[in-house]
C-alpha cells in the first residue's frame, strides 16, 4: 500500500510539474581524480567542479604553460640551438642532441605529441633565455590569469614537491591557450614525422598521446581540439583537453587520478557538459542595453562593449536580470564611445559583468559666461571711453543741481527775511 502511495504522488508530480520535470538537469558523472573541472572556456562559468582548488603535482600537464609562453614570445619558425642541459632532460624525451638545431614549430610538436622533457627545456632556455627565467615567467603568467593554487618549478612537470597546480587553475591556463589557433593545428595533429637535423640524419616519428583526437581509438571524442595528459609515480595521472561543438567549447581537467580513468571520465564529462548547458549570446557589441536619462531630458543610449554570451541550462526559460551601476559621475560633456555604466547580468546563479559605453556625443547647454559674454558681443576698450564719459556727465549734472539747490536755499531765506520785516512794521 505504502509503495502505491508513493509511485501515485509522484505520478501526480509530474504531471502538474511536467515541464519542470522535462528540463531537470542529469546528475554529473562520477570520475576519479581529486581535482576536477569542467569549464565554459567563452564565459569562464563552471559547469562541475570537485575540489577545483586543492593542489596536486600535475606531471606534463605542466606542458599546457610552457606550450602558452612560447605561442606568445617566440615564432613557430625560429630556430633553436640544443643546450647540453636540454639534451640531458630526464624522463620522456625525442633524444635531442647538444648543438642540433631544429624549429619552433619541430620542437612543438616534439612537446605536444610525445611530452618531451628535452624540447621542453630547450623551448624555455630559448624563449626566457635560461630555464630559470622561463619558470619565473610561468608563475608571472599564472598569477596573471588568477590561478590561485599553482607553484611552477620546471617547464616540463618532473616532479618536485612544490612543483603543484590544481584541476581550476589548469583550465585558465587552457583557456588563455585556445585563444592561440596555433595550437589547435599543432594540438589536433595525429601524427608527426620531424625531418632531419644537423646532428641528427634519422627522422624522429611522432605519436600523439592524447588519444581523444585518434579517430581509430576507442576514446575518440568528436570536436577535441587538443589536449595534454601526464603522469609521474608521485603526480599520478592529470588530463587537460578542450572539445568544440557549434561553437560551444568546453575545457575539462583532472588532476591526481590514481585509477587512470581520465580518458573515459572525459568523455563523460564533455557529454554532460554538452547535453545539459548551452551558451547563448546575450547581447551583441553594440546593442542598446540600457538608456539613461540626464536632467535637461536628454536621453543617452547605453551600448554593450562587447558580446556577451551567457551559460544556461538546455531549454532554459530564465529571463536576465540587468542592472546598471554608472560609473562616469560628470555627465556634462560625453563622448560616444565613453565608458558611462557597468551592468551586471544575472541568469539564475550566476552573473556576468558587462561595460556599457555611450550611444552618441553630448555636451551640456549653459548660458555665457560675463566676460565670454563681453568678449564676443562687447568691443572693451570703448566701454571703457563710454563708462569715463558718463561718469563725467554725472558728475557735471551733480555739481549744476546742487548748485541749483543752493541758490533756490538763498531766493527762499532772502524772501523769508523780508517778510520779516514787513511784519515789524
Amino acid at each position: 500500500m505504502k509503495k502505491l502511495f508513493t509511485i501515485l504522488i509522484t505520478s501526480l508530480l509530474l504531471l502538474f510539474n511536467g515541464s519542470s520535470a522535462a528540463k531537470a538537469l542529469v546528475t554529473p558523472p562520477d570520475v576519479s581524480a581529486d581535482s576536477v573541472v569542467l569549464l565554459d572556456a567563452t564565459t569562464g562559468k563552471l559547469l562541475y567542479e570537485k575540489n577545483k582548488d586543492s593542489a596536486y603535482p600535475p606531471a606534463s600537464t605542466t606542458k599546457i604553460m610552457t606550450i602558452l609562453l612560447v605561442l606568445e614570445k617566440g615564432h613557430l619558425n625560429d630556430v633553436v640551438t640544443v643546450s647540453k642541459k636540454a639534451s640531458l632532460a630526464d624522463g620522456s624525451k625525442i633524444y635531442l642532441v647538444e648543438g642540433e638545431k631544429i624549429s619552433v614549430k619541430e620542437l612543438l610538436y616534439g612537446l605536444i605529441l610525445a611530452s618531451a622533457n628535452d624540447c621542453a627545456v630547450a623551448l624555455a632556455e630559448h624563449t626566457g633565455g635560461s630555464e630559470a627565467n622561463f619558470v619565473e615567467q610561468m608563475n608571472e603568467k599564472a598569477d596573471s590569469l588568477g590561478c590561485k593554487s599553482t607553484n611552477f618549478v620546471n617547464p616540463n612537470g618532473l616532479y618536485d614537491a612544490k612543483h603543484k597546480t590544481s584541476a581550476y587553475d589548469l583550465s585558465l591556463i587552457m583557456q588563455e591557450l585556445t585563444k592561440h589557433p596555433e595550437y589547435n593545428d599543432l594540438s589536433t595533429t595525429p601524427s608527426h614525422t620531424m625531418a632531419a637535423t644537423n646532428k641528427s640524419k634519422v627522422q624522429r616519428p611522432l605519436w600523439n598521446e592524447n588519444r581523444l583526437i585518434q579517430k581509430n581509438d576507442q576514446y575518440y571524442y568528436d570536436g577535441c581540439e587538443g589536449g595534454k595528459t601526464g603522469y609521474t609515480i608521485q603526480s599520478q595521472h592529470s588530463y587537460i583537453a578542450v572539445a568544440n561543438r557549434n561553437g560551444q567549447k568546453l575545457i575539462v581537467a583532472l588532476v591526481h587520478d590514481s585509477k587512470k580513468t581520465f580518458f573515459p571520465d572525459s568523455r563523460k564529462l564533455l557529454d554532460y557538459g554538452f547535453n545539459n548547458f548551452e551558451l547563448s549570446k546575450q547581447f551583441n557589441k553594440s546593442d542598446i542595453v540600457s538608456k539613461l536619462k540626464l536632467k535637461d531630458g536628454t536621453v543617452l543610449p547605453l551600448l554593450a562593449s562587447k558580446n556577451l554570451y551567457v551559460i544556461k541550462p538546455k531549454n532554459s526559460t530564465i529571463t536576465p536580470d540587468v542592472k546598471t551601476e554608472q560609473e562616469k559621475t560628470n555627465l556634462s560633456t560625453v563622448k560616444k564611445g565613453e565608458l558611462i555604466s557597468k551592468a551586471k547580468v544575472t541568469l539564475g546563479k550566476d552573473s556576468y559583468n558587462l561595460n556599457l559605453t555611450s550611444g552618441k556625443n553630448y555636451a551640456k547647454k549653459t548660458s555665457p559666461l560675463p566676460n565670454q559674454f563681453s568678449k564676443k558681443f562687447i568691443n572693451l576698450p570703448l566701454l571703457i571711453n563710454i563708462l569715463k564719459y558718463v561718469t563725467i556727465i554725472l558728475i557735471i549734472l551733480f555739481l549744476i543741481i546742487r548748485s541749483n539747490r543752493k541758490k533756490m536755499r538763498r531766493k527762499k531765506n532772502l524772501k523769508k527775511f523780508i517778510n520779516n520785516l514787513n511784519n515789524r512794521r
